[in-house]
């Protein structure tokens, strides 16, 4: 039996790359604005952090997930819907807190594609123990 998770690899890398980016963006924001620790009480900065952090605290449980499902032997066409929402939604949600702090339907989107992937995720691997 051949165990590989490359369509999750793949997935994991195109989110890898975005990661990059938001610690640049707050790297930046840190060199213009003279902060070297925290966020300065500065509302930019505040938004790059919260970004940076919200992709920080869900991608893990979602790659782990999304791999958890390739490794099941579902068919990969899934998996890669899976991961293009993922990836899709991740940018979503960063361009919409960039743009507002407050609702906006890039956000929404970012958002609602972020809890149906993690719920499906977790709904095959359960379905995928269980039979």
């Amino acid at each position: 039996m051949d165990i590989n998770i490359t369509i999750t690899a793949f997935y994991a890398s195109l989110l890898a790359l975005l990661f990059i980016g938001l610690s640049f963006n707050i790297i930046r924001l840190r060199f213009q604005l003279k902060i070297g620790l925290g966020d300065g009480g500065d509302p930019s900065l505040i938004k790059a952090i919260r970004i940076h952090g919200n992709f920080s605290e869900y991608m893990p449980l979602a790659l782990i997930l999304l791999a958890g499902l390739e490794l099941n032997g579902v068919d990969s066409l899934w998996v890669h819907i899976f991961g293009s929402i993922l990836f899709l939604g991740r940018i979503s949600h960063a361009i919409g807190l960039s743009l507002s702090i407050g609702t906006s339907k890039p956000r929404v989107f970012g958002v609602i594609s972020m809890f149906l992937v993690l719920l499906m995720l977790a709904i095959a691997n359960i379905y995928a123990f269980v039979s």
